[in-house]
């Protein structure tokens, strides 16, 4: 950011990196982390200790420790060199993407027994939501560009998080021209204040239901 002495575009410059990079290490990171631990989270179930308990601190644990390494890498620097509300709105969504992609990484190591079959659907769910959905709703917008679609593609913008993420910075910036068609729809629908807050909302249930289906499928697991 020190390198260029307008803010907003070096800013636009880390979200990108953010978006990409973040879910990426995430997911690969606490993926080979549960395979790793599996004999030690055997050792834990032959104790007295609830299994939903362990499963819960395991996600806390790795949550954390994602947390503290973006907040040290990239936080810092964020504070340093960007305005207060476009810094703390790309702090609270590399934090968010970091538990998100955390949860999908246990659910897809619970999922399956193969290691290397659970790191390449880590991989895929990374891939997907990073670059195939967006090939995916750029199609849609093509073809169906002669209908009232706008509602549709605002509800679409929220089935992935990293997009949403991405809108969820640029709407502080207020960046209309490069919030990209779905953003301006969801901008153009919510307004700013309005679509930061249903974006922190669908940014928590996609926290939610990864998890809480990799902690039903773990309680029901014979390890």
């Amino acid at each position: 950011m020190g390198l260029d002495s307008n803010y907003t575009k070096a800013t636009l410059s880390l979200l990108n990196i953010v978006l990409l990079v973040v879910p990426l290490v995430s997911i690969i990171f606490s993926t080979i982390y549960v395979y790793n631990s599996s004999q030690f989270i055997e050792l834990l179930l032959s104790q007295p200790i609830a299994r939903g308990k362990i499963w819960l601190n395991i996600f806390i644990g790795l949550s954390s420790a994602l947390i503290l390494a973006y907040l040290l890498g990239c936080g810092v620097p964020i504070l340093l060199y960007s305005s207060i509300e476009t810094g703390f709105s790309l702090i609270i969504i590399g934090v968010m993407l970091s538990v998100i992609f955390t949860a999908f990484a246990m659910l897809s190591s619970i999922g399956s027994r193969d290691r290397a079959k659970g790191i390449g659907i880590s991989i895929f769910v990374w891939l997907f939501f990073a670059i195939i959905y967006d090939g995916i709703l750029l199609v849609l917008m093509f073809q169906f560009s002669d209908y009232p679609i706008e509602g549709i593609m605002a509800t679409l913008a929220a089935i992935n998080p990293i997009g949403l993420a991405r809108i969820f910075v640029l709407l502080q910036l207020n960046i209309s021209a490069m919030l990209g068609y779905s953003g301006a729809v969801f901008k153009d629908i919510f307004g700013s204040g309005g679509g930061m807050g249903i974006s922190m909302v669908i940014l928590f249930i996609w926290i939610a239901v990864p998890f809480l289906l990799s902690y039903i499928k773990f309680n029901k697991k014979d390890l």
